[in-house]
């Protein structure tokens, strides 16, 4: 089976570069008809698991195209030469074609394309280069934003930020964060912004800065319905317990449903937060009589707090 497809591509590859000869009677080469040969000679060794040639049929597809001027069936050439990459697990270049193919999807004016291939790439190389799938999902949210499309812009920040936030990229990620609430405040989707506000003030405090948590607040009160939610009372809590050094009352507020079931990235973060110098531990109701039964008492006290955090303070 694998040979005979071997065989029908490599009967396409003669028709088309046939197409392309010229002559006395033929003075320019037949691009369109080379491309679809071409075409089908990709699919044929495709279908033959001979993905490098697969690969290269399509190249002198995308060139073909190219020459004939047709800048979106050369950029879906492209893209296919990309898709032939990764299944030889080439990742790194094939990303490189999909970009290729996305800024010829742009000049032929086709942006939504655009996007969605700079998406695919991102999917790609996730695993491999977070670094580089921010950039393709920033790049594809900026094509939805300049076409108006903001929930799908949305889509992709949201994955930006939460690669920046897994990445440890905590600065970069406050400003994505920052661009989504601006857009869902566009959009009037203000539950949504209550929830980005959590992120954004776990973000801020995982950077060790409490004024620019308390400033994202502060600001969130010209959000409607934001002051009195749950939202807010729920940060205020938290930011008061971090500014007290009360690591109980931290905890408490990210054990909470409402951290506890956010994107798995932000609620890690609220998991994973202390507050500055580690802390202070409400007394223990029994502290009195501790004292009272004297040092033996209270060093079996104190086994069984160390006992209790044991597992982590969150």
């Amino acid at each position: 089976m694998a040979a005979q497809k071997i065989n029908e591509a490599l009967e396409h590859i003669a028709k088309a570069e046939k197409y392309l000869k010229t002559g006395f009677l033929k003075w320019k080469p037949d691009y369109d008809s080379a491309a679809t040969e071409y075409g089908k000679a990709a699919v044929a060794f495709k279908n033959a698991k001979q993905f490098d040639q697969a690969r290269e049929a399509c190249l002198r597809e995308a060139e073909a195209h190219e020459n004939n001027k047709a800048l979106f069936h050369a950029a879906k050439a492209y893209e296919q030469a990309g898709m032939m990459l990764k299944e030889m697990q080439r990742l790194p270049e094939a990303v490189q074609l999909i970009e290729k193919a996305s800024m010829m999807y742009l000049e032929n004016g086709t942006p939504d394309t655009a996007a969605i291939a700079l998406e695919r790439a991102g999917k790609l190389i996730e695993n491999v280069s977070p670094e580089k799938a921010v950039q393709l999902y920033q790049q594809a949210a900026s094509v939805f934003e300049n076409e108006e499309r903001l929930r799908q812009a949305l889509e992709m920040l949201g994955k930006a930020s939460r690669l920046l936030v897994r990445g440890r990229r905590l600065d970069e990620a406050a400003l994505s964060l920052q661009k989504e609430k601006s857009i869902y405040k566009e959009i009037e989707n203000y539950p949504t912004c209550y929830k980005k506000t959590i992120a954004q003030v776990l973000v801020h405090l995982h950077r060790n800065d409490y004024v620019a948590a308390e400033r994202c607040v502060r600001e969130s009160y010209s959000i409607p319905g934001f002051n009195g939610s749950e939202d807010c009372a729920a940060l205020e809590q938290l930011l008061e317990g971090y500014d007290q050094q009360d690591q109980d009352q931290v905890s408490e507020v990210c054990n909470s449903p409402l951290f506890k079931y956010m994107d798995n990235d932000y609620a890690k973060l609220g998991l994973t937060l202390v507050v500055p110098g580690g802390g202070i531990k409400k007394k223990s109701p029994n502290a009195a009589q501790d004292k009272a039964r004297g040092p033996a008492a209270m060093g079996s006290h104190a086994d069984e707090e160390e006992d209790e955090y044991s597992g982590g303070l969150c």
